[in-house]
C-alpha cells in the first residue's frame, strides 16, 4: 500500500485483501466462538451486534479521521506500521502460548465474570476483528489518498468487507453448539502463528517507510 495513486483492478483486489485481514471474520471468529459458547442464544446476539457494530463505527473515523491524526499526533505511517507489528506479535504470542479453549479467555484476555457488552467492546470488537492490521491500512488510506475516488473505493471496499462480516459471524453464531473445541483450539494456535507472521510483516515495512532498512520490492 505505497502507492495510493493509480485506481485499477489490482488497486481495489489489493485494498480488499488488506482490509480483509485487518477487519475480516478469520482472525476474530474463534475467540468470538470460544467467549460466547457459555452465553445464551439471545446474549449471544446482543454481542455480536456490539461487536460489529463497534468495530464498523471505529474502522470508520479511522478512515475519515486518519490523515487527521498523523498529522495531528506527528507521526507518519511507517511508525504506525511498527507499533501496530509490536503490539499484534503480542497478541499472536498471547494465541499460540496461551491455554486457549477452557481458559475461559482468549488470547491472555479474561472474559469470566465480565459483562458480555464489555467483552464485545474489547477484546472482540478490538482488537480482534479490528485488529493492528486493519487500523494501519484505514490510516494509511485515509493519510495517503490522492483523490475522493481512491477514498471512495476505500468506503466501498470496507462496507463489502463488513457485510461478510455479517454474514460469517452470524451463520458461525447458529451453528457454535456444533463445533468441535478440541478442533477450535487447533485452529486458534494456527492463526496465532500466522498472526505472528503479519506482525512481523508490518514492523519490517514500518522500518522500510522509515527508512531504517531496506525491503526488495518494498
Amino acid at each position: 500500500m505505497n502507492e495510493l495513486e493509480t485506481l485499477d483492478a489490482a488497486f481495489v483486489i489489493d485494498i480488499f485483501l488488506l482490509l480483509l485481514i485487518g477487519i475480516g471474520p478469520k482472525i476474530a471468529l474463534v475467540p468470538f466462538l470460544e467467549m460466547t459458547a457459555g452465553m445464551t442464544e439471545a446474549t449471544k446476539r446482543r454481542v455480536l451486534r456490539k461487536m460489529l457494530v463497534t468495530a464498523a463505527l471505529v474502522a470508520a473515523l479511522l478512515l475519515i479521521l486518519g490523515g487527521l491524526l498523523t498529522r495531528l499526533l506527528h507521526f507518519s505511517p511507517g511508525a504506525l506500521g511498527i507499533a501496530s507489528g509490536i503490539i499484534l506479535l503480542i497478541l499472536a504470542a498471547t494465541m499460540v502460548l496461551g491455554p486457549g479453549t477452557g481458559d475461559g479467555g482468549s488470547g491472555g484476555h479474561q472474559v469470566i465474570g465480565r459483562d458480555p457488552m464489555q467483552v464485545a467492546v474489547f477484546p472482540l470488537a478490538v482488537p480482534y476483528l479490528l485488529n493492528p492490521a486493519g487500523i494501519v491500512v484505514l490510516v494509511t488510506l485515509s493519510a495517503e489518498a490522492s483523490s475522493l475516488a481512491v477514498f471512495g473505493v476505500g468506503v466501498g471496499v470496507l462496507v463489502l468487507v463488513l457485510l461478510i462480516d455479517v454474514g460469517v459471524f452470524r451463520f458461525a453464531a447458529a451453528v457454535s453448539n456444533k463445533l468441535d473445541a478440541s478442533r477450535m483450539l487447533v485452529t486458534e494456535k494456527v492463526f496465532g502463528f500466522l498472526l505472528a507472521a503479519l506482525a512481523v510483516q508490518l514492523v519490517l515495512n514500518g522500518l522500510a517507510d522509515v527508512g531504517v532498512i531496506h525491503l526488495t520490492g518494498h
